[in-house]
């Protein structure tokens, strides 16, 4: 995908510097171990594996790319405690991007320590001063120099609602009213940070806003529903401002560009995919060449790994276990994490032969099994507090389909029909 956005009134080609070349990705999420086996070269999960390869694909491309500056918008680690092993693979892999280019690395979510005397799972890169890295743990604008120029990036790490509400008095105040302040709160910093920007800025200097937190009105995964139930959600128009060239995000696991006009303000979602509620969706990394009032945004698309949920019907079948081969053999599984689910009935089950069926997967090369689950369809005696002797036909023939599971505009065709049938007698 590639989206241009130029400002109504920028300058001209023969004004305007060379662009500078971005990199933009958030939410590695290193150490998520879902669907995966050990993997003994490296000690990890195969999932986690996963999640290295793509950094380092995203690596390659930038360095092909002769990147000029690398913007990681949060999301470095799946805890906030994570393990040395996952904290030296990161590290390495950070440190090869900064020699490519300035890096700017931004508290995320789970970045920031759990409590406030406690150190962030970034901060090590600042105590060691390590060269051309910037850990941005507060609202704050820098210009920055690059090898094709100068840009000013401002930056807007994740703040928990507590940390925003510190000097506000919350007795007595309602929790929807605490996220209405803290949100006003996140609003004014904005303001302020883009009156930074103006100040350390030239005319001609691209200017960019890195931020970890919840736009209003922006899709997530399902997964995410519950760790992003508390966030405080910030406005679109708090972002959109002409003062940016580019806006990058992270936060949201899904790609998406929330503005198509200037400035773009964009998701670079994650690099990797974490459970089945992204099996549909790409992940990559953002290119953006930036100039003062346009910016050229591409997604790069990785070759995350495919999970596919399957369910088979076998309620009717004669011989279930055919009918479960004839329908993997109809997907390529090569690599693939599978959930498979299959629907039976008490008779059918009894058939089934599981070992067949792992063999199977075994010889198509499948990944991981995340899961074999058998839905057994059981007659059930519904209870109405009558006997079914006690039960009109009609109710006798509706507890029928209920119980098969028909379909419910089918269900309506046939009752329809039966209510004819009785009224006709």
């Amino acid at each position: 995908m590639r989206t241009t956005a130029t400002a109504p009134e920028s300058a001209s080609d023969e004004e305007m510097s060379e662009p500078i070349r971005v990199l933009h990705f958030a939410d590695v999420h290193l150490g998520a171990e879902n669907y995966g086996p050990a993997d003994p070269e490296r000690g990890v999960s195969g999932r986690v594996g996963d999640s290295l390869r793509r950094m380092d694909e995203m690596i390659d491309f930038a360095r092909d790319s002769d990147v000029d500056l690398v913007i990681f918008a949060g999301g470095a680690f799946h805890s906030r405690s994570p393990n040395s092993t996952y904290q030296r693979e990161f590290a390495g892999r950070v440190l090869a991007l900064s020699r490519l280019a300035p890096t700017v690395m931004l508290i995320g979510h789970l970045d920031s320590p759990p409590h406030s005397g406690r150190a962030s799972t970034l901060e090590i890169y600042q105590t060691l001063r390590v060269p051309n890295i910037w850990v941005a743990q507060d609202y704050q604008a820098r210009l920055i120099t690059t090898k094709r120029g100068e840009a000013v990036v401002g930056a807007a790490p994740f703040l928990s609602r507590g940390r925003l509400l510190a000097d506000v008095a919350k007795r007595g105040l309602s929790p929807d009213e605490q996220t209405a302040a803290a949100a006003r709160i996140i609003a004014e910093r904005l303001q302020a940070l883009a009156a930074q920007a103006d100040e350390l800025a030239a005319d001609d200097t691209p200017r960019l806003l890195c931020g970890h937190f919840s736009v209003g009105g922006a899709e997530f995964s399902s997964e995410q529903e519950a760790m992003l139930g508390q966030d405080v959600p910030v406005a679109l128009a708090s972002l959109a401002d002409a003062r940016w060239d580019y806006v990058a995000l992270g936060h949201r696991h899904r790609h998406q560009a929330l503005s198509a006009a200037a400035p773009p303000v964009v998701y670079s979602g994650g690099l990797e995919r974490i459970g089945f509620a992204q099996a549909n969706e790409a992940k990559g990394f953002c290119w953006v060449e930036v100039a003062r009032g346009a910016a050229d945004l591409r997604f790069v698309e990785l070759p995350a790994r495919k999970l596919l949920a399957l369910r088979v019907d076998c309620r009717d079948a004669d011989n279930p276990t055919a009918a479960v081969l004839a329908e993997l053999k109809r997907h390529e599984l090569e690599g693939v994490v599978l959930r498979l689910e299959i629907r039976l009935t008490p008779e059918s089950e009894a058939q089934l032969k599981d070992k067949v069926i792992q063999t199977e997967l075994r010889r198509a090369g499948v990944f991981h099994t995340a899961a074999i689950s058998k839905d057994v369809e059981r007659p059930v005696r519904t209870r109405l507090g009558v006997n079914p002797e006690g039960l009109t036909e009609l109710e006798l023939l509706e507890r029928y389909f209920d119980a098969r599971a028909v379909d419910a505009g089918r269900r309506e065709a046939l009752l329809r029909l039966a209510r004819e049938i009785v009224a006709g007698e």
